[in-house]
């Protein structure tokens, strides 16, 4: 980075609120954007985050819909929800606000204003989806039908879950409505578009030429769309949820939310600096960086600064989009329409007082460069083994050993030796290195490095052993605990943008206040005479038993989502009825039942057919306690041929039904009947 920027902007793409947040989110964009804020206040660079939730789009109505309330309902639930659990998690936001305020609104509508009036639209008629019955157009997300490349039968108007293929609703094979049910019509409506092929050499010039340190990843999506080729994009549609298109003749229009949401940072930027916001937008001096996921690339690198460049008026363009690849959950891809999420609101209720632990495997786990991904294993054992036994160790080590031998008083030192020296030496190294890092992005790394600082603490006190010197030389063991407790400093400014409560905690047991970037390495960074406070642990040991209930969630969500996509089977080809009419099926009365032994899914039933007893074996014994089944009525095929299982001769078979969730249910007549009675 330049060091000739006055101040920083920092943006975080606004998460829609139709739900809440999920560890998604969190490593993609929250969590490093809060990392990479708090790494500027400690350097004492001018810095301002801004986020806020995005509540327009066709999301947003759809949920409504299905609740049977308005959108402007969803909107106030989520966006509290969202709000608070941030806060919570210690994402250090400057503004958290929302696309639903005035000052939004009146914002998009002026930007819309503008380049309509500067002829930077088009203006195109096109066919579109429309349902007769609801009386309206149909967004991409309200039509559902079969994809034309993997034939998912249920592919949304603008993308396939399946295949993951982009879609306009008008591709999709037999569309359905998703408001009626009923087939739309093609219909004519009128739309804006703003024409990316006219910014095309621009942004070309722009990003290919002048921002080749941008993530590869970045880099390689933002060079792919260049070279497909530009085309027009619409910034309007036919909704009645939105901020109005704002010329004559649109009525029933809004503008378009990937067109609104942007402007969004810059309405934000209003509401907290109503008098001064242009200087964070247009003054060169200022350095806007956007952190968002990669499903958000295009809309950034592209069609943001298009937008951008179109309005003119000295607005600046990102110097950066330090954008993520996507967060897994337990080898799955997140979904919230499968609830396959760990969700921050509910992470805190689960963990309370435990926010830093996320933060830091999230960012351990950070999808910098390629997917990856988060396991509740890793998450236990990164606490366990790195958070607990590594830096609360240290720290508690040589806090309670100061007290024990000092009274809690930070001992004066005597006199340094290499040793001692070597110390203060490795954390300058470590404190340069996590500022390259940090500097580039490269969150993960950093947060390494602030590992390191314990480690180093660690393999101190374990070299220096003052609970053995103490038997022979205090002055050598004053010297030692008060580098014991520079490392602790250190650490404490080290983990603050990663781990902010435990650093708070940390510090006010230290005596430390105002901390910057530049203490860390420091040897007198804690003054000696200090009295320290009691005594902490900066972190506890995680349980299994509070594992094994998340994976027991996940475990619960993962069959109920297997219910709902549950299908009868194919129907089997067809018989004549001469030979179903083959086929013996009477009732019986169960005599008696037993486990075969060394065969968990078989039981062995004695049967009162009407006639006689007979044996049949059936695989059934995982479903039910055999003496469960003793004296119950059970309907069987008499006529198959006797076969012999588990040395047992079956003498044929019961019939029993599948649910949709695996489990087999016997069938059984709906009154007693008498044995040997036949099924007809």
């Amino acid at each position: 980075m330049s060091k000739d920027y006055k101040r920083t902007l920092i943006t975080t793409a606004l998460p829609y609120a139709n739900g809440p947040v999920h560890i998604g989110h969190l490593a993609g964009v929250y969590v490093p954007a809060d990392i990479y804020a708090r790494y500027l206040r400690l350097n004492n660079r001018p810095v301002t985050l801004v986020g806020g939730s995005d509540e327009h789009g066709v999301p947003i109505t759809i949920k409504a819909k299905a609740e049977g309330v308005t959108p402007q309902d969803i909107v106030d639930r989520y966006h509290k929800i969202i709000k608070d659990s941030f806060e919570e998690l210690g994402i250090s936001f400057d503004v958290y606000s929302r696309t639903t305020t005035d000052i939004h609104s009146d914002t998009a509508s002026e930007f819309f204003r503008r380049l309509y009036e500067k002829g930077e639209f088009i203006e195109q008629t096109s066919q579109q989806l429309y349902d007769e019955k609801a009386n309206q157009f149909l967004a991409d997300r309200y039509v559902t039908g079969e994809c034309p490349h993997c034939h998912n039968p249920k592919a949304y108007g603008d993308q396939c879950e399946v295949c993951g293929t982009s879609l306009n609703a008008t591709d999709l094979i037999n569309p359905v409505s998703a408001i009626t049910g009923n087939t739309p019509v093609l219909r004519e409506t009128k739309h804006w578009y703003l024409p990316l092929d006219k910014w095309e050499p621009a942004l070309r010039e722009w990003i290919l030429e002048g921002h080749k340190e941008w993530k590869t990843n970045v880099y390689g999506q933002c060079k792919s769309w260049l070279d497909l080729g530009l085309q027009p994009r619409a910034v309007s549609r036919d909704l009645d949820w939105g901020v109005p298109v704002p010329v004559e003749g649109a009525e029933g229009k809004v503008l378009y939310v990937w067109f609104d949401a942007p402007i969004g940072y810059i309405s934000n930027t209003k509401e907290l600096y109503p008098d001064s916001w242009e200087t964070w937008w247009k003054d060169p001096e200022t350095r806007i960086i956007n952190f968002i996921g990669k499903d958000n690339i295009v809309f950034h690198c592209i069609v943001f600064p298009a937008m951008l460049m179109a309005y003119g008026d000295n607005y600046q363009l990102p110097d950066n989009v330090p954008a993520n690849e996507f967060l897994n959950l337990e080898g799955d891809k997140i979904s919230t329409s499968r609830n396959w999420a760990v969700w921050l609101h509910e992470y805190l209720q689960d963990f309370p007082g435990k926010q830093d632990v996320l933060r830091y495997v999230l960012t351990a786990n950070a999808p910098e460069t390629k997917d990856n991904d988060f396991t509740w294993a890793d998450f236990q054992t990164r606490n366990n083994s790195e958070l607990v036994a590594i830096l609360g160790n240290f720290v508690n080590r040589a806090v309670v050993l100061t007290h024990k031998y000092f009274e809690g008083k930070v001992p004066a030192v005597t006199e340094l030796q290499d040793i001692d020296r070597d110390v203060y030496t490795e954390m300058n190294k470590i404190r340069e290195a996590m500022s390259e890092a940090l500097e580039t992005f490269h969150f993960r790394d950093a947060l390494k490095e602030a590992m390191n600082i314990a480690r180093l603490g660690n393999k101190y006190l374990q070299e220096t052993e003052p609970w053995k010197v103490a038997k022979t030389d205090m002055a050598r063991v004053a010297t030692i605990l008060n580098t014991a407790l520079q490392i602790c400093g250190s650490i404490a400014v080290a983990f603050e943008p990663f781990t902010p409560f435990m650093s708070e905690k940390l510090a006010g047991m230290l005596k430390l206040k105002d901390l910057t970037w530049t203490m860390i390495g420091r040897d007198d960074l804690v003054a000696a005479g200090t009295e320290l406070g009691t005594a902490e642990l900066m972190f506890e040991k995680i349980e299994d038993s509070a594992i094994q209930a998340q994976i027991d969630k996940l475990q619960q969500t993962k069959r109920e989502n297997e219910l709902k996509s549950w299908k009868p089977a194919p129907q089997a080809a067809d018989v004549d009825f001469d030979t179903f009419m083959k086929a013996d099926i009477r009732v019986g009365t169960v005599l008696e039942c037993e486990k075969v032994p060394k065969a968990d899914k078989l039981l062995k039933f004695l049967i009162d057919d009407g006639m006689e007893q007979r044996t049949i074996v059936s695989g059934i014994a995982k479903y039910y306690k055999p003496e469960d089944l003793v004296g119950k009525q059970v309907c069987f095929i008499a006529n198959l041929p006797a076969r012999k299982l588990k040395g047992i001769m079956s003498q044929g078979m019961i019939l029993s039904a599948e649910d949709r969730d695996g489990k087999l249910v016997v069938i059984s007549p709906s009154a007693s009947v008498t044995p040997g009675a036949q099924v007809k």
